[in-house]
């Protein structure tokens, strides 16, 4: 499948990994590339140094593309943006942020530059600022989340913007990928299904809880504090959610989630970690490794779309 966005990335399938933090490290991302999409190392708030190892390792494991996700108010973003210099990353994702401040900087250097956004407004602007294409990313996604779902934000976005836009929240299969190139998305972006996959160093409590989740399992902590995060239901959220509806301040509800995606993700306490995952995580249902859910995908993307074409005769 072409589209811009495989020409842009030099990728044979569009789809793109996310940069989740504590579960995009260089085994993950590596597979992803190898498969034909593009994987992408997670920065989060690692030191620059770690971001440098990681990238190594990935290309000493393939030689296809390698993206790295900046999250933008890590504190060691400047020193991050600086190694993606030195180490000639070809594309770099962002998030919670403006990257204005870098993109001459990697664009100079041969980098893509793909931020994320949540809105039409962000996105005018990080084409306006340089931007090579964009993610748009719905609230149905894991993590921290916008207002608007994917199937209202992506066809908005691309009408604002004339670089490629890239569809990202609860995209986990081929009818999702299907439905995203119908809404005018060039790529998809996908997390909660990359988690499970085998080459996937998440402890395997987590990747348990994925795929025994129920559609209603999602939950969204943090909305009355303008800090909405989504994950799976536990004890914390439980106890997050009740402490939030008493009015506890921010400062001391993020108490409760301190290391607790680390927690999580490398202990396997997902009763009182931070279980991170989109709405999909109900469709999520095996483990497979990154090439079988790939071909998987592609191959019920191009049924759907050659059916779809037979629906006007």
């Amino acid at each position: 499948m072409k589209t811009r966005i495989t020409e842009l990335l030099q990728i044979e399938y569009p789809i793109i990994q996310g940069g989740m933090a504590w579960v995009a490290e260089h085994n993950l991302a590596a597979a992803v590339s190898q498969a034909g999409g593009l994987g992408i190392i997670g920065a989060a708030n690692a030191p620059a140094e770690w971001v440098r190892g990681e990238i190594r390792k990935a290309r000493e494991l393939t030689d296809k593309p390698i993206g790295v996700n900046v999250m933008l108010l890590s504190p060691y973003a400047d020193e991050v943006a600086q190694v993606l210099v030195e180490e000639k990353i070809p594309v770099i994702t962002t998030g919670a942020g403006n990257p204005g401040k870098y993109m001459e900087m990697w664009k100079s250097n041969g980098s893509k530059v793909i931020p994320v956004v949540a809105s039409v407004a962000l996105a005018r602007m990080m084409e306006k600022g340089g931007a090579d294409a964009v993610i748009a990313e719905g609230t149905e996604s894991g993590g921290h989340i916008g207002a608007s779902t994917t199937m209202t934000l992506v066809p908005q976005v691309v009408d604002a913007v004339n670089v490629p836009v890239i569809a990202a929240g609860g995209i986990g299969d081929g009818r999702g990928m299907a439905a995203a190139l119908m809404l005018g998305a060039e790529a998809v972006q996908m997390g909660t299904r990359f988690v499970v996959a085998k080459e996937s160093i998440c402890h395997q409590n987590y990747k348990d809880r994925i795929i025994k989740a129920k559609d209603i399992d999602s939950a969204v902590t943090g909305r009355t504090h303008g800090h909405p995060v989504r994950q799976l239901r536990n004890q914390m959220t439980k106890e997050y959610l009740k402490k939030e509806q008493e009015g506890v301040p921010f400062e001391e509800l993020e108490l409760l989630t301190v290391g607790a995606l680390k927690n999580a993700v490398v202990d396997g306490d997902v009763k009182n970690g931070t279980v991170m995952a989109g709405q999909i995580a109900g469709m999520v249902k095996k483990e497979q490794t990154c090439k079988e859910m790939i071909e998987e995908i592609m191959a019920e993307t191009k049924g759907l779309l050659q059916k779809a074409g037979t629906l006007y005769e």
